[in-house]
């Protein structure tokens, strides 16, 4: 997620609001109180809606439309039922409201208060991670976990992690460490299946997110 988060307040202009997205890019901003407590947000679609009115030379055979008062304030323009995230979410999860519900971005809160905002962009960036900063961090935390030192061969190929233990043995049954390496590996960024093989067994990829 990104914490340091351009926000408004809910007595910020519309067109105020509309210049910072356009000027940095965002698809939406969230809105605070003074107590940085979310009460909203205002996207894109919130400050075009009704805005930009026709062409009357391109509309020649069309009634035209009464004015109709617009919103000058963002309280007026923003939406107040806001699906939000916490820190501690699993970035799966984050995923797939973005994919089901079709938001760009969300922000994310703890216990009401704004702490970041995390887009569709930040979830692509940890997509695309080196394969090799990802082996480095895998590596780094199976050896940290299991205490074996130079004992195994971590591959990572497009987000595919292979591991397999070269020398040792577990301290409990193989089949748990499988699944705990497993489980472990899909907490590194960048990761998008693990392969944990028995020796002379072949394993099929597992996805790295759940159903």
């Amino acid at each position: 997620m990104t914490s340091d988060v351009v926000t408004v307040g809910p007595d910020t202009s519309v067109k105020y609001a509309a210049e910072v997205m356009a000027e940095h890019g965002f698809a939406a901003l969230p809105v605070v109180d003074d107590d940085e407590q979310v009460m909203g947000i205002v996207a894109e679609a919130d400050v075009l809606r009704d805005r930009l009115p026709q062409d009357p030379r391109l509309h020649l055979r069309r009634t035209p439309e009464p004015d109709r008062a617009l919103p000058l304030l963002v309280r007026g323009a923003m939406t107040e039922q806001v699906q939000s995230v916490g820190p501690a979410d699993d970035i799966a999860d984050v995923a797939r409201l973005f994919v089901d519900q079709r938001l760009r971005s969300m922000p994310v809160v703890d216990a009401g208060r704004l702490v970041g905002i995390v887009s569709r962009r930040d979830l692509l960036r940890a997509l695309v991670r080196p394969d090799a900063q990802i082996r480095h961090d895998l590596l780094s935390l199976v050896e940290g976990y299991t205490g074996d030192l130079g004992a195994w061969d971590v591959e990572v190929t497009e987000g595919l992690a292979t591991i397999r233990r070269t020398r040792g043995a577990p301290e409990g049954s193989r089949a748990a460490e499988e699944r705990a390496l497993s489980a472990l590996a899909r907490t590194v960024g960048g990761v998008v299946g693990v392969r944990v093989p028995s020796p002379g067994a072949v394993s099929a990829p597992a996805a790295a997110t759940g159903s």
